[in-house]
């Protein structure tokens, strides 16, 4: 047998009213599927046919060059490889530190940040090359391949036709499938919360015992809005603490499920009112929660939506949108990192004119310090900025009339 695979072929997408489509050459037959990307990547443009004979030199030479490697041998021995790939790409990238810019020079916390990035994309983009072939039902048809079929229809919903996906994404699809199972422990709940695929996990415990802990306002006992709320892991918190009703927005389709079945096994249906709305609902609420995506950047996957936010467009949505959605007299929490400060993305000059503009004031402010293993690991590229990273509660009101 060839130890390496055959010329790649070109492939394209398909109609721009259809699902995409990946095409390749296999026993000198042209072949297609559709193609899923979770992260709407487009369908590789080279394809070649990868079995276990394959070397993993061989096999990262072509994911480099922008080849995919569609898998015909054992599953198993398709894990091995992705392993071997991302040993070569770490290894490289620690090479590449990101603590230091092309000419060599220290990187300011900016400049780290965004080689950080770039690094992270170019990974995801290696390690997506290697693809498997799935049955209409989501059955794998490879050896020695695993039964994914519950957890990719959590993933993906309903499915009518064979398709092709990088291992990668199912290593994803299988790890939030564990995930869902098992659930995270949340102390200030004394229960467990169990994030859906594509919804942030809430592994932070910072913040939420920041919302835990804060003394709620007067007349918040009878109603308190969460924006944002995602897995519902605050909103279910803002109900256990007694507050009678609690209306939990979102406008993606996996959250909204995510919180009301999270809430469902907490038996707070009942008290918390699953909304879908993009921030606010209708009305005003003498509190009003929101934990923005915390890094002004660019999102590469739908999960990342909830750490990166481009041009804070969130955060900005809800501040200046609060005081027509804050009673009078009422109290907004606003949960923020200040890591975006210290990678010199945003300042905190710019967060108090924002809050500034929207006709509020700053009536007091809870921090905490995370306690993320990445918080003290001095290899992290970011670790000067991890290092000094404070999470704060601020409290904001509607401005006081000056006389």
């Amino acid at each position: 047998m060839p130890s390496s695979p055959s010329m790649p072929q070109n492939i394209s997408a398909g109609a721009a009213d259809q699902s995409p489509m990946i095409h390749w050459t296999e026993s000198d037959e042209a072949r297609s599927a559709s193609w899923r990307a979770e992260a709407g990547a487009a369908p590789p443009k080279r394809v070649v046919i990868g079995d276990d004979t394959l070397a993993a030199d061989t096999a990262y030479r072509l994911a480099c060059e922008g080849t995919a490697i569609l898998w015909r041998g054992d599953f198993q021995n398709a894990r091995q490889l992705l392993q071997a790939l991302a040993r070569r790409v770490d290894g490289k990238g620690r090479r590449k530190s990101g603590k230091v810019d092309k000419s060599g020079k220290a990187a300011s916390p900016a400049e780290a940040f965004h080689l950080h990035r770039q690094a992270q994309a170019q990974r995801a983009r290696v390690l997506s090359m290697l693809l498997l072939p799935f049955d209409a039902d989501y059955g794998i048809p490879l050896r020695r391949a695993p039964d994914v079929r519950q957890a990719c229809r959590e993933a993906y919903g309903d499915n009518a036709a064979p398709f092709v996906a990088s291992l990668r994404e199912l290593q994803g699809i299988i790890g939030a499938h564990e995930w869902r199972k098992k659930g995270v422990e949340i102390p200030a709940l004394g229960a467990r919360i169990h994030p859906h695929y594509g919804v942030f996990s809430p592994v932070r415990g910072e913040y939420i015992d920041l919302v835990a802990k804060a003394p709620l306002p007067p007349g918040a006992e009878s109603l308190a809005f969460d924006i944002g709320t995602g897995t519902g892991v605050l909103a279910a918190l803002l109900a256990q603490r007694g507050i009678e009703h609690v209306i939990a927005t979102d406008c993606a389709p996996r959250a909204l499920a995510c919180a009301r079945d999270n809430l469902a096994r907490l038996n707070l249906s009942d008290r918390v009112q699953v909304v879908e709305a993009d921030l606010f609902p209708e009305g005003r609420a003498p509190l009003v929660v929101c934990n923005p995506p915390w890094l002004p950047a660019r999102p590469s996957s739908m999960i990342e939506q909830a750490v990166y936010d481009p041009d804070s467009r969130m955060l900005r949505g809800f501040l200046e949108g609060l005081a027509a959605h804050l009673a009078p007299g009422g109290e907004a929490w606003l949960i923020l990192s200040d890591l975006a400060e210290h990678l010199g993305l945003r300042t905190r000059e710019q967060l108090r004119a924002l809050i500034d503009a929207a006709g509020l004031e700053v009536a007091g402010k809870r921090d905490a310090r995370p306690t993320h293993p990445k918080a003290s690991d001095a290899d992290d590229a970011l670790h000067a900025a991890r290092a000094a990273e404070v999470t704060s509660l601020w409290r904001l009101k509607h401005k006081q009339a000056t006389a």
